[in-house]
């Protein structure tokens, strides 16, 4: 799941997106509303976690653009703010949550993790498909009830073929899913994943299977290639 984080302090955006990481979390940061502007324009995030006190302007315009835009995704507020007045006035705006600084990390990644489940959103908490069954939470793969070590990237491509099982994912939709604007990656990265992945699934005994379609992209389904 892709994360856009928009934070002005440095430090705590370091600390929120280093945690953000570390669950699993592909994470943008962005430090202004200009910046973070753009980075919306440019992808589809998952979830964004907005601070209200931006440099140049307030983290509630952005929140206003994407309401009045008929843009649903799930905003959470990040702030210092503790005024009843601020939390209602976020919400009424179309924040989906408000939590205020200082904040236990865990709560953070909870709070994110429960937006993404509501309806609309397909953020189920454990994806199983055949013999295949993936945690979101802790982020554990079992195939056939025995645990399958796979790295971070294997792991977010497996959960993106599974929340999409039996539809088409391209290599771009990918590529920006898992990999953020600062990540370095080979033109055939994501060739490369797929090949991983689909190896260690086969030498589990997954009933589960990676299908490429050339130059379309790739399909997870329980079809034997």
């Amino acid at each position: 799941m892709r994360v856009l984080l928009i934070e002005d302090n440095v430090r705590l955006a370091g600390f929120v997106g280093l945690g953000l990481d570390k669950a699993g979390f592909t994470v943008d940061v962005m430090h202004t509303a200009a910046d973070a502007q753009a980075a919306l324009g440019a992808t589809r995030y998952d979830v964004v976690v907005l601070d209200i006190g931006l440099p140049d302007v307030s983290g509630l315009s952005i929140l206003t653009g994407l309401r009045e835009r008929g843009d649903s995704i799930p905003v959470l507020v990040l702030s210092a703010r503790d005024g009843i007045e601020d939390r209602v006035g976020a919400l009424n705006r179309g924040a989906d949550d408000y939590l205020l600084k200082p904040f236990a990390m865990e709560e953070l990644v909870a709070r994110l993790r429960a937006l993404l489940r509501r309806p609309g959103d397909s953020l189920d908490s454990v994806l199983v498909r055949g013999n295949v069954a993936f945690d979101s939470t802790t982020r554990e793969v079992r195939v056939g009830g025995e645990p399958v070590s796979l790295s971070r990237r294997e792991r977010d491509a497996l959960e993106l073929l599974l929340r999409r099982f039996g539809k088409v994912v391209t290599k771009d939709a990918i590529e920006a899913a898992i990999y953020a604007f600062d990540d370095e990656l080979s033109s055939n990265a994501i060739e490369v994943l797929i090949h991983r992945l689909r190896k260690r699934m086969m030498q589990a005994g997954a009933t589960v299977h990676v299908h490429t379609l050339r130059g379309v992209g790739y399909l997870l389904s329980d079809r034997v290639p």
